[in-house]
């Protein structure tokens, strides 16, 4: 038999990619990107989550709209939501953190997800009605907020018990990329009901989202669980997690960024309706449109972060300065056109932001500190929204919503200068 000259295939020519090549190139891209998504249980937490997040932004918007129909865009009402909604989690979440850490969180879960169901039917039942109580409205707000305040660190720090450590970072990621999408889908969606069928509907879908999720907690395997061994209940656990993020720089620098941040930036559950009602004079439809961009932005800030696992203190500090540079290009203007650029390059950058925060928080931490150490985070977001709400809702009323954007912008540049100005100070490079 005649051998033949072996010849390099065209596709396969030094310096040329040819089509095998760039496919085999976009698929390795895809599977580092949705590499955590090989494990069973995490794809149906996946999954519940992504639907059961888009009812609850779309609950969270339909709300905000509601109020401001029945407030006339009152800055006051909407921050005094707003303190509903997130007050609870201030007072409650460092508790909760300690018993995340110590409990089964997926039987946790079921409960707390079972109990916001319920929350959401009973703002179903007072959006049917023919003039909605306020008041009402508010206390149903309040205990959705006590609800999450248990919920939000059971659900993040169950994500270290469904992928190996490996696939941990990744985890991180796609879980932000989860509320990144579904903060696209839920106000979209949550205009065109409003729109359509009536406040009351908004509610109604939620309460029916929650029930994927509770299937998906249900149909996972314990046995393929990463736990940790349960800790038991100790005196000053709450002190210790704290004295542990004052031993760590990088963890008690990116805290107090995240607190200025989160109260004065990064808080457009008040800042974007007042925004678009105040300084835009546009609908409540406009509102969920620049929302839906806003998080449009962070979906395509989670993919880029989730390739690239960004995890370091000098994340943390371009992802805040990105985000204070597109919050003033916001703030300054001139009109709906305009703004959606600016709203997606604030959705990037935040999604960003909030990713290299967390990240760091899972990844260097202990791991038996995880639980405590996300629901601090959780207590300076929930203070940060409660406390923030009503104080920008004044401003908004006092000074213009513009000023809003302003003043965020500033304050998140003044957090970066004071980050970097620390560890020059202690003689450390961000890394």
């Amino acid at each position: 038999m005649t051998d033949f000259p072996q010849t390099t295939p065209p596709s396969e020519t030094p310096g040329q990619l040819g089509p095998f090549s760039v496919f085999d190139k976009l698929n390795q891209a895809l599977g580092k990107t949705f590499s955590s998504l090989r494990n069973r249980n995490y794809r149906l937490f996946f999954i519940g989550q992504t639907i059961s997040n888009t009812g609850n932004w779309l609950t969270n918007v339909a709300l905000t709209l509601l109020v401001l129909k029945l407030t006339h865009n009152s800055g006051i009402a909407i921050g005094f939501l707003a303190a509903c909604q997130y007050g609870p989690i201030l007072l409650l979440s460092a508790w909760a953190g300690a018993i995340a850490d110590r409990s089964d969180k997926r039987k946790m879960l079921l409960l707390t997800q079972a109990l916001e169901m319920a929350q959401s039917t009973g703002l179903a039942i007072f959006a049917f009605s023919p003039h909605p109580s306020l008041s009402g409205l508010y206390a149903l707000a309040l205990c959705g907020g006590t609800l999450l305040a248990f919920d939000n660190p059971l659900r993040r720090s169950f994500v270290t018990e469904m992928v190996p450590r490996e696939d941990l970072p990744n985890a991180v990621v796609l879980y932000s990329m989860i509320v990144s999408v579904s903060s696209v889908l839920g106000p979209a969606l949550a205009g065109l009901l409003v729109v359509t069928l009536g406040y009351g509907w908004s509610f109604t879908f939620d309460a029916l989202s929650y029930l994927v999720v509770l299937v998906c907690l249900i149909r996972m395997r314990t046995s393929e669980l990463y736990r940790q061994p349960p800790k038991v209940r100790a005196k000053g656990e709450i002190r210790a997690g704290l004295r542990y993020v004052l031993s760590v720089p990088t963890l008690w620098i990116s805290f107090i960024m995240f607190a200025v941040i989160r109260t004065l930036t990064n808080n457009l559950n008040v800042t974007l309706p007042l925004f678009v009602t105040g300084a835009l004079h546009s609908t409540g439809g406009i509102f969920t449109i620049l929302f839906s961009v806003t998080s449009l932005g962070g979906v395509v800030g989670a993919l880029l972060v989730a390739h690239r696992n960004l995890v370091g203190i000098r994340h943390v500090l371009l992802a805040a300065t990105m985000l204070g540079f597109a919050t003033l290009l916001l703030g300054v203007v001139p009109g709906v056109r305009t703004a959606a650029p600016a709203a997606f390059l604030i959705g990037m950058a935040s999604i960003f932001y909030m990713t290299t925060t967390t990240s760091i928080i899972q990844v260097e931490a202990r791991p038996d500190m995880h639980g405590r150490l996300l629901s601090l985070q959780t207590v300076i977001l929930g203070g940060g929204l409660a406390i923030g709400g009503p104080l920008l809702g004044w401003v908004a009323d006092t000074w213009g919503a513009r000023c809003l954007m302003v003043f965020g912008g500033a304050a998140c540049l003044a957090t970066v200068a004071f980050g970097i100005f620390i560890l020059r100070r202690q003689g450390a490079k961000p890394a």
